[in-house]
């Protein structure tokens, strides 16, 4: 990937000359001004149709991005990430979580071998589980067939299958109930697990080296929990399959090797979902739903990597994003998802995005003189409009918001879902229009009440719609918003794949977890603050006087 400095390139700021005459304009007189907008500003791709007609920009603006993502080589750096270039140059890897949902016969290379036959062996893998335990052929220690399936694991191990397992929903075998233990926290394993029996009860452990803090003491809990219950540790190899590549360690935990299922450094953990990490996934809706899903992201990805910039939805979403986090002042980005099914995924964008491109120097090692990526939040409609809405439309900050909706409804109950997309529609035509005091005055209202009740409107928002939420535009879905991260991080200067700020809280809670468990009140040598926490958490535990 070539070298550069964004902020000094022409293109960058050619665009902070065209911020400066952006302020003053308003979205109310950009539609009068332009009544084709609406129709023009828009675009469909793999099941989605994008409306960004609703963002403080022109043609001229998006001209200016377009130039800028072609200065910084998206295209080039997109085609290095599909042909398996080790992209990910801090950690010397490829970053190639494409190769998990290429649907067509196409070659993948890493280091010159095709990997595909590895990534088409464990999907197959993968599906003969999957059957087995949804047909009852999977039988527990005592005879009896899976009817829990409790996925242990932490970030993406976690957070795209749980998220995934709730948007799909509604194609999922009920039968089974999946379970998701994740924090460390003893109270998220005895809550999950507190109505299960252990001998109905399959463990998917979910951790690439098997060493993962969190995930093992919470897979040594669950361990502990059946043997309690069937007393042999010869149950373990009925009742707990690996999620991992460290064979040794998931052998010595008491899993059998033939329960073990694969996936490669070359995937990151908050990318993996269509890996072996899709396994709960795949249990909950089936082999053929699972493969419905990886169309959705072969397709996105497709379009990606082989349509121009002015019409290729995620750059286009990820230069909107970018033009207000560096060049009008945004510092978060809403993700409001108008679908009760799709509840976490802004937390799963939150990972994908701030895990990604929350990065403060570039790609040759120096401090960044620029903003990355934006604090991502939000929550399902229309939920969010009676709890943060209020900020959205009078607050003093900008928060550029992603409006994301379906046709049609899994579950029609009288005019709901009309109802429901309703309030879609007319949000993003509040924050843009707002309501001038003009326009209050002459319905009436008390002078004395006419400030409250004026909405500045130019709030920026894209919309995202959708016939249904089905697999197929669910995986569509993730791969526009994980090809918009990918984007930004381009055009940034920065390594998205990477994430070693996770580390130093890693490494000092080790030491400190022994501090407060060894006995003999090791000394401690932190700073004040830290020192006397640890020193008031000892004796509450009745370890020092």
């Amino acid at each position: 990937m070539q070298q550069f400095t964004p902020v000094d390139l022409p293109e960058w700021r050619a665009l902070e000359t065209h911020a400066e005459e952006a302020k003053e304009w308003h979205l109310r007189e950009l539609f009068r001004t332009d009544p084709e907008r609406g129709v023009r500003m828009s675009l469909e791709a793999a099941g989605l149709f994008l409306d960004y007609s609703k963002n403080r920009v022109t043609d001229e603006t998006m001209r200016r991005l377009m130039a800028l993502a072609g200065a910084c080589g998206v295209p080039a750096a997109a085609e290095a990430m599909f042909s398996g270039k080790p992209i990910n140059a801090t950690e010397r890897r490829p970053v190639l979580h494409i190769a998990l949902r290429n649907r067509s016969n196409r070659p993948i290379l890493v280091e010159g071998r095709d990997v595909m036959s590895d990534v088409r062996a464990v999907l197959d893998r993968m599906t003969t589980l999957a059957r087995a335990v949804r047909t009852g052929e999977w039988r527990g220690f005592t005879g009896r067939p899976i009817r829990n399936v409790v996925n242990i694991g932490i970030g993406g191990s976690d957070l795209g299958p749980a998220m995934a397992c709730e948007a799909l929903k509604p194609f999922s075998d009920r039968r089974i109930a999946l379970r998701f233990i994740s924090n460390i926290d003893g109270t998220h394993f005895v809550e999950q697990t507190r109505d299960l029996d252990p001998a109905e009860t399959l463990f998917l452990v979910a951790s690439k080296t098997f060493t993962t803090r969190e995930t093992m003491a919470n897979a040594a809990a669950a361990r502990a929990w059946c043997l309690a219950a069937m007393k042999d540790p010869a149950a373990v190899a009925r009742h707990f399959v690996a999620l991992s590549t460290n064979r040794q360690e998931v052998e010595r935990f008491g899993i059998d090797r033939r329960n073990m299922f694969e996936f490669w450094d070359w995937v990151g953990g908050r990318y993996s979902l269509c890996s072996a990490i899709g396994l709960p996934l795949m249990i909950a809706v089936g082999p053929e739903r699972f493969m419905e899903m990886l169309d959705g992201f072969h397709s996105m990805d497709r379009h990606f990597l082989e349509t121009p910039l002015d019409r290729n939805m995620p750059v286009i979403l990820a230069l909107l994003g970018l033009w207000y986090n560096n060049f009008l002042g945004a510092e978060s980005h809403a993700i409001l998802p108008y679908d009760q099914y799709l509840a976490r995924f802004p937390a799963y964008l939150q990972q994908l995005d701030m895990e990604s491109n929350g990065k403060n120097v570039d790609r040759q090692g120096r401090p960044v003189r620029w903003q990355t990526g934006p604090i991502v939040w939000g929550e399902p409609g229309t939920n969010g409009q009676h709890a943060f809405y209020q900020l959205l439309h009078q607050g003093t900050k900008l928060v550029p918001c992603d409006f994301i909706g379906f046709c049609r409804s899994h579950n029609p109950l009288g005019d709901h879902h009309d109802q429901l997309m309703a309030n879609f529609f007319a949000q993003t035509e509040a924050l843009a229009f707002g309501r001038t005091s003009t326009e209050v005055e002459a319905a009436g209202t008390p002078a004395t009440l006419v400030p409250f009740k004026t909405f500045k409107g130019n709030r920026p928002t894209n919309t995202i719609l959708a016939e249904q939420l089905t697999p197929q535009t669910f995986g569509a879905l993730i791969a526009l918003y994980e090809h918009k991260v990918f984007t930004q991080g381009v055009i940034w200067n920065i390594y998205s794949f990477d994430q070693w700020g996770v580390q130093l809280g890693k490494e000092l809670a080790e030491r400190i977890f022994q501090e407060t468990t060894a006995d003999g009140r090791p000394p401690l040598a932190h700073d004040s603050s830290t020192n006397h926490l640890i020193r008031r958490y000892r004796i509450a535990r009745g370890r020092e006087a």
